[in-house]
């Protein structure tokens, strides 16, 4: 199952570096089912794992213009913000138990699970839904920012509660909102992931002991093909 593991890290990692975002939403999957890591420490995992490696997928895009860092701060402060918040705080309060309900039993980890798959499902549903005619202007439009700063808190939340970075949501907003062409949208929101997941993991080291050896591995695998 780890050889699969491996693998599948591979795949995602392919798929952060061509499209800005969409790793995040199997990685967790992939850390809980083949690598068998429990789900609320498989959602710091991902934070790290996917953080490092749009990372590494950012600065290449930096190099060649394909980051608008001003964009990335206004929409990452919040984000951010919210994850840090999300994951320092609001995470280690769920209680282990949840609710009972005759032999079903809401556990926390099964609660973020179905959080998560719920989060899949609406991921794609807006991704059928949602088709961005890619612009040829290259002069940014005024920025909308309420709906940016908005938007960044909401993914933030997200990221923070299901470990996903979020990126299949912020493309399409840096395109509508901030009036980015794609490539650069794309740039900007590894730019994002990569501060938010890592600053949202940095809440969880107090909380986990945290396998480095396999973070480290897996991590590599992805930057491998990012």
């Amino acid at each position: 199952m780890e050889i699969l593991g491996y693998i599948a890290s591979v795949i995602i990692g392919i798929s952060l570096g061509l499209i800005g975002g969409g790793g995040s939403m199997l990685t967790v999957p992939v850390l809980v089912y083949l690598f068998g890591i429990e789900p609320v420490l498989a959602t710091a995992y991902s934070l790290f794992i996917v953080g490092a490696t749009s990372l590494a997928g950012a600065f290449p895009k930096y190099l060649q213009g394909l980051v608008h860092l001003k964009t990335a701060v206004i929409f990452g402060i919040p984000s951010v913000a919210a994850v840090f918040v999300t994951r320092t705080f609001l995470v280690p309060l769920i209680p282990d138990r949840l609710f009972r309900i005759s032999s079903l039993e809401m556990t926390k980890p099964v609660f973020i699970m179905v959080l998560f798959a719920i989060f899949m499902v609406f991921v794609a549903y807006s991704m059928i839904k949602t088709r961005r005619k890619e612009t040829k202007e290259r002069q940014l439009q005024r920025l909308k920012y309420p709906m940016i700063l908005l938007e960044g808190a909401v993914v933030g939340a997200l990221t923070g509660l299901v470990g996903a970075g979020g990126g299949f949501s912020i493309v399409p907003a840096l395109v509508l909102f901030s009036k980015l062409p794609m490539k650069i949208a794309v740039g900007t929101s590894l730019l994002i992931i990569a501060a938010k997941s890592l600053i949202g993991f940095t809440g969880d080291l107090a909380h986990y002991t945290m396998d480095w050896e396999l973070l480290l591995i897996v991590t590599a695998y992805f930057y491998y093909k990012a």
